[in-house]
């Protein structure tokens, strides 16, 4: 299958590209890196370093006739969204329409999107459903919403197939260490640098944590599978960052405790989303428990900080 991945060099969807080779599939990827890192493009995969705003999507489109198109190029960061609502809605809904109409335009046949538990907003229920009101808090949660609203209007109008999932908060390698979404990363590259990480509120705010290769496996499954749907995907475990803190602090056997701060404008008190749909539509359940995937993600960040130091001191 002819596969094209936008955000390709980023964190979740670099790993996607890998699984998707993997499985013999012929990919490109489309990525201006902005965020994303050339170094983690498959080499195997066909690179196209273009903006989803720019013109030259079209081109990309027209050589590579994708069948399908998974959709991870945005702008992710929930802070920036309140700072630059504009610079936020002109790379996630305009950047996805550009997406829809290129996907229109040659036939693609469906378009796996990514996109996030904040769109629901504040929490009406401990574990949330697909079908849980949409009260967004940041331009973020916004946008995403409104890239999901064109995605099903256009699926309904031209006969597009689509899934769109809903992530909770995803972690695992290749993670950034940068903005509110990366908190394992930052967490642990503090930890390991002996640093104290920042720990926003009481830290007894609730977060679903899924590690990045289950996501990379509902992908996988909505190749074929989660016709026309919106579906979450999470572990539907409660888990609070005072708990996530002391997972991390013991497997890099750190003595530091953490900083508290203020709460921040747009965060979430609570979130866990119920996975339940993903495992009818989609036959997905996450396979990793939240100790292993933080083990691996501690091994990878640990190798990387003795990289750096390394390469400082030649």
């Amino acid at each position: 299958m002819r596969i094209l991945v936008t955000g390709g060099a980023g964190f979740i969807a670099s790993h996607i590209v890998d699984a998707l080779i993997e499985q013999r599939h012929t990919v490109a990827v489309v990525d201006k890196l902005s965020t994303g890192f050339v170094e983690n493009i498959n080499k195997r995969a066909r690179f196209y370093p273009i903006d989803i705003l720019d013109d030259a999507l079209e081109d990309v489109f027209a050589v590579f006739r994708p069948e399908v198109v998974i959709h991870h190029a945005a702008q992710i960061d929930g802070q920036m969204s309140l700072r630059q609502p504009r610079f936020d809605a002109e790379t996630n809904i305009i950047g996805t329409l550009n997406v829809l109409e290129r996907c229109i335009e040659h036939k693609t046949r469906k378009i796996i999107c990514a996109s996030s538990a904040a769109v629901y907003g504040p929490p009406a229920a401990p574990v949330i459903r697909e079908d849980h009101p949409i009260r967004p808090l940041t331009g973020y949660g916004i946008s995403k919403y409104t890239s999901e609203t064109y995605i099903r209007m256009y699926g309904e109008q031209h006969n597009l197939d689509f899934t769109i999932l809903r992530y909770a908060n995803v972690y695992g390698e290749r993670q950034g260490a940068k903005g509110e979404a990366g908190v394992v990363s930052i967490f642990a590259d503090r930890l390991l640098a002996g640093e104290a990480p920042i720990i926003y509120g009481d830290g007894e705010q609730v977060r679903d944590f899924i590690y990045v290769k289950d996501v990379v496996a509902a992908n996988l499954q909505a190749l074929s599978l989660g016709h026309c749907c919106t579906v979450n995907i999470g572990t539907g475990e409660r888990t609070s960052v005072n708990r996530l803190f002391g997972f991390l602090r013991d497997l890099t056997g750190s003595g530091t405790q953490p900083v508290y701060q203020a709460e921040r404008t747009g965060d979430i008190k609570h979130s866990c989303l119920d996975n339940t749909l993903a495992a009818s539509v989609l036959a997905w359940r996450p396979v990793h428990t939240l100790e292993s995937g933080l083990a691996s993600t501690v091994r990878d960040r640990a190798g990387l900080a003795v990289t750096a130091r390394n390469q400082t001191t030649l």
